[in-house]
């Protein structure tokens, strides 16, 4: 990247990447999805290329989304590729959620723009091997190319030992996360039906491991003061939706890659939190 520079990013979004992007001396430039369910729409996507112009050099997808949860149908990835074809820029695609959908099964956007799109995946998510720091890099050769170079005075290699792991898992084990998807699944389940009852609007994960929720009107309303007050009071940790760039704002991201066990005990808190909230604004009025 150069000055001037912008890379676009559908909000929310992993946050690592608006530094990232900072660093390389870019502009993020963010589309807000919030009003849409959290999915990108191409009318949104044209509006911005438009507004920005040849300044824009790539765009970011990352779904399944962290932290939404939310993910893309192959009619809804077609029509943004009908847009990004007509444009001269890299789309970069966050795809390590890829073996973790529920229902559809995950659709690249490299399927449709083989030439523009340099995909990120790993072992990371497909088969619980965060700490191992195994990923991979699929895009056109003579990308690929410079990224081989820049790989190799950054990173220098990966760790013998994680590397023969990863080769174990994508020789042996490349079905091991069809087990991981169906337990995510039950406590996907689990942790939308509690917290849908507790009185927290969401939108239903069709991916991933975490389910973003709007808070209360009745309760703190920014995310962070909200978050906060949770941990003191309840003992339970989430993570802001401000974190996450525009759109996240009055919402929490919660994991459920923990065990049922874990998450009932934090559903209950939660449950016991906002009860407790509630009391306390009766008496206030």
């Amino acid at each position: 990247m150069n000055p001037g520079d912008k890379v676009l990013m559908p909000t929310p979004i992993f946050p690592l990447y608006i530094p990232d992007t900072l660093l390389a001396k870019a502009e993020p430039v963010f589309m807000d999805t919030s009003a849409n369910g959290f999915v990108l729409s191409p009318e949104l996507l044209e509006k911005t290329l438009a507004e920005h112009g040849d300044a824009v050099k790539a765009v970011i997808f990352n779904f399944p989304c962290n932290p939404t949860g939310v993910t893309y149908r192959r009619e809804q990835i077609e029509a943004l590729a009908n847009v990004l074809k007509k444009h001269d820029i890299f789309v970069i695609c966050d795809d390590i959620y890829s073996e973790l959908t529920y229902g559809e099964r995950h659709v690249s956007m490299a399927e449709y723009l083989p030439d523009q799109a340099i995909v990120i995946n790993g072992a990371s998510k497909s088969h619980a091997m965060t700490g191992w720091r195994i990923g991979f890099i699929c895009a056109p050769a003579v990308i690929a190319t410079e990224l081989g170079k820049i790989h190799q005075f950054t990173i220098t290699s990966t760790a013998t030992v994680a590397q023969d792991a990863a080769l174990e898992a994508f020789e042996n084990g490349m079905d091991d996360g069809i087990h991981m998807r169906a337990e995510y699944q039950k406590r996907r389940d689990f942790v939308y039906e509690a917290m849908s009852k507790i009185g927290f609007d969401c939108v239903k994960p069709q991916g991933a491991f975490y389910l973003f929720a709007k808070i209360p009107a009745h309760m703190i309303q920014k995310s962070m003061a909200f978050s906060r007050d949770l941990a003191h009071k309840a003992k339970v940790a989430v993570i802001p939706g401000g974190s996450f760039g525009p759109g996240g704002e009055g919402y929490i991201r919660i994991s459920y890659a923990a065990s049922m066990e874990q998450l009932q005990e934090a559903m209950r808190r939660i449950a016991t939190y906002a009860e407790t909230n509630k009391k306390q604004r009766s008496v206030q009025q």
